[in-house]
């Protein structure tokens, strides 16, 4: 019996559903197996926010650790004047996206220059020491 065109072309039609049928399950097996749950026990956060009674201290907390740690802060050269600080708050903001209020903006920036910038001690004398 000779097979016409279009017998041909249905039986190579099952022939690729079969095969992509068999793929998929195939696929699918290694893809669960995969897909397993991975347990992973990160280290303790090592780096704090300096403890202050400052109202953005609390802010600070509240907002910045949900991004980053607080080395971002600490690495932060202990010069940087409060329109430093003022930029880099607004900064993660936008174009960055945190998502804290306006109104907090102020107070975030208030800490940081005091603990962390030119404000500081640590910033006072590090521009004291430029000057000799």
């Amino acid at each position: 019996m000779k097979k016409t065109h279009s017998t041909r072309v249905r039986s190579l039609a099952s022939t690729a559903r079969t095969c992509t049928a068999l793929a998929a399950l195939i696929c699918g097996a290694a893809l669960q197996q995969q897909a397993q749950a991975l347990e992973i026990d990160l280290p303790g956060e090592t780096a704090i926010y300096r403890e202050s009674d400052l109202p953005g201290y609390k802010l600070t907390l509240q907002n910045c650790l949900m991004c980053h740690s607080a080395q971002y802060a600490q690495y932060q050269p202990t010069t940087s004047p409060r329109s430093y600080w003022e930029a880099t708050v607004k900064k993660m903001k936008k174009p960055f996206g945190a998502t804290f209020p306006d109104d907090d903006i102020p107070a975030i920036v208030d800490y940081l220059s005091k603990t962390y910038g030119a404000e500081s001690t640590a910033g006072a004398n590090a521009a004291e020491a430029a000057k000799k």
